[in-house]
C-alpha cells in the first residue's frame, strides 16, 4: 500500500515553497500525494491562485472554502471554524498517513487542530522562528506543539524547537526552501519580465510587499499610507507593490495600494505574481521593500538591499543586507535613501544569507521516507526537557 502524504497549501506564496517538495514527492513510488487547496487560492479577491498550482500541472486533491468576505478579527475566528469543521470531514475521508504543513498562518493551526484530532501525523516546515509583531508569532510555536516532524531553517531556530519540549530526534536544520527556489527556478529575461508586468525595468524600481502588523491595533492604514506617500515621492523610480495576505485589516492595505496605483504613475499594483515572476523580479530590483520575510529569506541570496518596516518580522534572523526602520515616513524615506546608496549596495552583494544554500528538498523528503517507510511514527511523544548550559 502507497504511504499517502497530504499537502496543504492556503496562499500563494507558501505554495511557491512548497512546490519542489510536492514535485520530488510525486516522483517516488511510494507515496501518493494529495494536494488539498483552501483560504485566498480559493478567492477571487486574492487573484484565485489555485489555478497557478493547476497550471504547473498538479492535481487538487480537495478544495476547501474557509474564507468569509471581511478581514476583521472575529471574521479571522471564523474562518479558522470553517477550517476545523471542513478538514475534519476531508481527514476523517482520506485518513492520510502524513500532513505536510508550511508556515505560522491561521489556516495552518486550525487544520492541524484538526489532523491532530484525527492523530495524523504532522511534517511542519518551519518552526522555531520569532515575529514578535504578528498573531502568527504564537500560531507558530503551537502549530509545532502539534507537529511529529519538524524542518527548521537555522540551527538556532532548531535549539528554539527542542527548547519548546520537541525531541532532537525529530527537528533537523533543512535550510529555507526559497533559497533552492532561487538556485533552481529558471527567471525571465529582463525583457520578457517587461511584457509580462508592462514595464521598462531600465528605470530602477523596488519590489514592495506590506502586510499587517497583525498584533497592533487599526495601525495599517497609517503605515500603508506612510509607504505610499514615499514611494509618491521617488518620481524617478518604479514601486511593484504584491497585496497583502488575507489577514486581518489586509483589505485596508490593498485597498489603499489601488488607489494610489490608480493616481500615481511609479506605483504598480499585483494582486499575485506567482513564483517565476516574483523572483525574476527581485532579480533585477534595486531594493526589497516592506514587512513580508521573503525581503529576509530570498532577497539577501540576490546581493539585494532589503528596507524591513516595522515590527513584523521582529526577531528574525537577518542578514547584513537587511535595513531595519520605523513605519513613519521619514523614517521609510531614510532606509531607502541608505539603501540605494552606492556603499550599501556593495554591501549586500557581498552578504552571506544565514538560510542555508539550498539542497532544502531532497533533506526533507529523506527525513519523510525514512520515518514512513520504516514505520518510525509514534504519536505518543515524550516531552523533551532542554538543558541550558
Amino acid at each position: 500500500m502507497k504511504k499517502i502524504i497530504s499537502v496543504l497549501t492556503a496562499t500563494r506564496a507558501e505554495y511557491g515553497l512548497l512546490k519542489p517538495i510536492i514535485t520530488k514527492l510525486n516522483n517516488i513510488k511510494e507515496f501518493d500525494v494529495r494536494i488539498v487547496v483552501t483560504g485566498a487560492h480559493l478567492s477571487p479577491e486574492f487573484g484565485l491562485t489555485y489555478k497557478q498550482i493547476e497550471e504547473d500541472g498538479f492535481s487538487i486533491d480537495e478544495e476547501i472554502e474557509i474564507l468569509l468576505s471581511s478581514d476583521s478579527p472575529a471574521s479571522i475566528s471564523k474562518s479558522m471554524g470553517l477550517a476545523m469543521i471542513g478538514f475534519s470531514d476531508y481527514f476523517k475521508k482520506l485518513n492520510p498517513d502524513l500532513l505536510i504543513v508550511l508556515g505560522d498562518r491561521y489556516e495552518t493551526l486550525a487544520v492541524a487542530i484538526a489532523a491532530m484530532n484525527q492523530r495524523i501525523p504532522i511534517a511542519h516546515l518551519y518552526g522555531g522562528e520569532i515575529t514578535e509583531g504578528a498573531v502568527d508569532e504564537a500560531f507558530r510555536h503551537a502549530i509545532t506543539k502539534l507537529s511529529y516532524l519538524h524542518f527548521v531553517s537555522t540551527e538556532e531556530y532548531r535549539r528554539r524547537v527542542i527548547q519548546l519540549g520537541e525531541s532532537p530526534d525529530r527537528v533537523f536544520n533543512v535550510g529555507a526552501i526559497g533559497i533552492e527556489n532561487i538556485l533552481n527556478e529558471k527567471f525571465l529575461s529582463r525583457k520578457e519580465l517587461e511584457e509580462e508586468l508592462k514595464i521598462d525595468t531600465n528605470v530602477p524600481y523596488a519590489v514592495v510587499t506590506f502586510h499587517p502588523v497583525t498584533l497592533e491595533n487599526n495601525s495599517s492604514r497609517n503605515q500603508i499610507e506612510s509607504l505610499l506617500e514615499v514611494c509618491k515621492s521617488y518620481e524617478n523610480m518604479n514601486f511593484i507593490f504584491t497585496k497583502a495576505n488575507a489577514d486581518a485589516e489586509g483589505r485596508i492595505i490593498n485597498l489603499l495600494i489601488d488607489e494610489y496605483a490608480s493616481k500615481n504613475n511609479n506605483i504598480m499594483a499585483y494582486t499575485s505574481l506567482g513564483t517565476v515572476k516574483y523572483l525574476s523580479a527581485l532579480k533585477y530590483c534595486s531594493v526589497v521593500i516592506g514587512n513580508s520575510s521573503s525581503g529576509l529569506l530570498e532577497a539577501p541570496s540576490f546581493g539585494i538591499p532589503t528596507v524591513n518596516i516595522g515590527d513584523r518580522q521582529r526577531g528574525r534572523i537577518k542578514a547584513s543586507s537587511v535595513i531595519d526602520c520605523e513605519p513613519t515616513q521619514g523614517s521609510i524615506k531614510q532606509a531607502i535613501d541608505l539603501a540605494l546608496s552606492v556603499e550599501f549596495k556593495n554591501k549586500a552583494k557581498k552578504t552571506i544569507n544565514p538560510y542555508g544554500n539550498g539542497n532544502t528538498s531532497e533533506k526533507v523528503i529523506d527525513v519523510i521516507k525514512r520515518f514512513l517507510l520504516s514505520d518510525k511514527v509514534d504519536l505518543k511523544k515524550r516531552f523533551y526537557d532542554y538543558k541550558i548550559n
